[in-house]
């Protein structure tokens, strides 16, 4: 008889999403409060420079559910915040960016 193991039965797949064309001003709080209308938003990480800790203009966001990220995508790619237009997509995995050590298949 199978084994079945709970833990994979209730196994939900989170999304992350990039944000990009952020204003610099632009706050992990003010991103969750606004993806969250979209869904759980399970992280928000602003990417900021190293030396000054200002931000890049980009940030990734997790959702808890495909179809949240899915919803995000729609309602925030072009939105406008503090007068940018948000450009909003799903997260590359480092392989899809081409990162380096990454062995790609024949």
């Amino acid at each position: 008889m199978p084994v079945i193991r709970p833990e994979k039965a209730v196994l939900k797949m989170e999304a992350k999403l990039h944000v990009g064309n952020l204003s610099k001003s632009t706050t992990q709080d003010e991103l969750n409060v606004l993806f969250a209308q979209a869904g759980k938003v399970t992280a928000v990480k602003v990417i900021k420079e190293r030396k000054s800790g200002e931000s890049k203009g980009f940030a990734f966001i997790t959702m808890s559910e495909q179809s949240e990220a899915d919803k995000a995508v729609s309602m925030f790619n072009a939105y406008s915040l503090s007068d940018h237009e948000l450009k909003v997509s799903p997260a590359k995995t480092r392989e899809e960016r081409g990162a380096i050590g990454a062995t790609i298949e024949p």
